[in-house]
């Protein structure tokens, strides 16, 4: 049923051949499986969204990698792009947070609580925002970029294996009502 909804809105693969800024890359965005839906095109999808979203950067950035790592592990490009969305200027601190509390714990620095710094968000635009928080972030150090790789490839597995398992379950689903359907 989603998958039917989706495909009304994604582009056919004509369409995508023709598309004048997708020829400037060859052949190399042409591969089914970056525009197709499948489980495990979706799930790679998602899986490369959440590790690109924690690459450091702003959207289009991680928009760029996942974009990248989705034509070469041949996954859903769409798909990969999209999930990188998660991580914004909303949600980005409490991520940063965890990942801190990770890298902590792995390289045993400490309690795993981040220290006490000056990140005054409120009395600022929102343009200043990703200044300071890069500011923030590097005063943060070794413990933040280990956690943060540690916590893109946690991220990304789970998210992986949540799209496998949940499509698993829809098709056993929609299997056992067709089923159903047939005995009546």
């Amino acid at each position: 049923m989603l998958r039917k909804y989706l495909r009304k809105y994604l582009p056919s693969h004509e369409s995508i051949r023709q598309n004048r800024f997708i020829r400037l890359f060859g052949e190399l965005l042409h591969h089914h499986n970056l525009w197709y839906l499948h489980r495990r095109s979706v799930a790679g999808g998602v899986a490369i969204g959440f590790f690109a979203g924690m690459i450091p950067g702003s959207n289009p950035v991680q928009f760029f990698f996942a974009g990248l790592l989705a034509s070469i592990f041949k996954v859903n490009l769409p798909v990969a792009v999209f999930t990188t969305l998660y991580s914004n200027p909303f949600t980005i601190v409490p991520i940063y947070i965890a990942a801190y509390a990770i890298g902590e714990f792995v390289l045993g620095n400490g309690t795993g609580a981040v220290p006490m710094t000056d990140l005054h968000l409120l009395d600022k635009n929102i343009g200043e925002w990703i200044p300071a928080l890069v500011d923030w972030a590097i005063s943060l150090g070794k413990p933040l970029l280990a956690g943060m790789f540690l916590l893109a490839l946690l991220l990304s597995l789970t998210s992986y294996l949540a799209v496998c398992g949940a499509w698993r379950l829809y098709v056993i689903y929609e299997w056992r009502k067709r089923a159903k359907r047939r005995q009546h």
